[in-house]
């Protein structure tokens, strides 16, 4: 997958290119000769010019804040096909469906199927490892469907909501 990627306020071109558990990268055609897998959610180990790093990936809205060796950097994927701006915030169009980042444990919904939600604003919470994840909705619209109650497990990819 090619996508278009603002790093820490940098557009750069960013392929990814997954074989089994492991990831090719290449970065505005380069590529880095990185090797990296996903050790548990979130936690990504990687090899790159014979030395090792671990880096820690977590959602803030539309962008993730990425720790490497105790550097912070934020990424955000670009892509002008299905966003728009609305109120400074990148909004998904059309209809949208709200899996689930990982397994876990719905441990409080914080909306009825027919209410009106904003791009951002929180939709559940999570339990996942004994940490909270607030999923949150891609764009601003009417909560069409909600599949999950309080209590229930999910898997990774479960479709939690549908946002119309």
């Amino acid at each position: 997958m090619k996508r278009e990627v603002l790093i820490n306020g940098k557009k750069r071109i960013v392929e990814l290119v997954r074989t089994g558990d492991r990831w090719d990268c290449r970065i505005d055609g380069q590529p880095t000769g990185a090797d990296v897998a996903e050790i548990s959610p979130g936690v990504y180990s990687i090899l790159l010019g014979g030395r090792s790093f671990e880096a820690r990936v977590e959602r803030r809205g539309p962008a993730l804040e990425i720790e490497l060796d105790a550097r912070r950097m934020t990424a955000e994927v670009l892509d002008h096909r299905r966003r728009r701006r609305v109120h400074g915030h990148l909004e998904r169009e059309g209809k949208q469906e709200i899996r689930a980042p990982m397994p876990g444990k719905v441990v409080r919904v914080l909306v009825a199927q027919g209410d009106s939600v904003e791009a951002g604003q929180g939709i559940l919470v999570l339990e996942a490892m004994k940490m909270q994840n607030e999923v949150r909705s891609p764009k601003s619209g009417k909560v069409e469907i909600l599949r999950v109650r309080q209590d229930q497990p999910v898997n990774a990819g479960d479709v939690l909501a549908e946002i119309g």
